[in-house]
């Protein structure tokens, strides 16, 4: 009795850490989607990585100044649009552009992210929508000081 126990808890620990490599591997296809829909101007990689009721919003370094402003909402549509203009304007982010992704946390339902992209970092909530993982919350901040970055 006692070695079936063993098997079973076995069986069920493997199939909980195959489940969330899986989710993990899904999140940071959502996220990777997200920036390289803004980088290629891709509107499926957007559709495919965002949720329709997505709320982002950041702020802005000025350069004249040097201090941060808020930069206000970005909807779902206006990710869709922004996506739209870099295709139509052909000003794609270059090939050296950072697209870094790190997965902070997953549950069940919810998981939380940190990208590094041209335009600074973002820290993303995501849901399980189905078998999929939709962005719904984004904070950034951007561009990054220098010195900060080197830490």
């Amino acid at each position: 009795m006692k070695k079936i126990i063993i098997v079973l808890l076995l069986l069920n620990t493997t199939s909980l850490f195959a489940q969330s490599e899986k989710d993990k591997n899904k999140v940071r296809r959502a996220c990777l989607n997200y920036i390289d829909g803004f980088y290629e101007g891709d509107t499926l990689k957007i559709i495919n990585s965002i949720s329709p009721s997505l709320y982002k919003f950041g702020y802005w370094k000025n350069k004249k100044t040097g201090k941060y402003r808020a930069d206000g909402k970005m909807t779902f549509q206006q990710a869709l649009n922004y996506s739209k203009g870099v295709l139509k304007t052909k000003k794609f982010a270059p090939k050296s552009a950072p697209r870094k992704v790190e997965i902070l946390d997953i549950s069940n339902h919810i998981a939380s992210t940190k990208i590094t992209a041209w335009w600074g970092v973002d820290y993303m909530l995501l849901a399980r929508e189905g078998d999929k993982w939709m962005i719904r919350q984004v904070l950034w901040e951007g561009p990054l000081d220098k010195k900060k970055k080197k830490k």
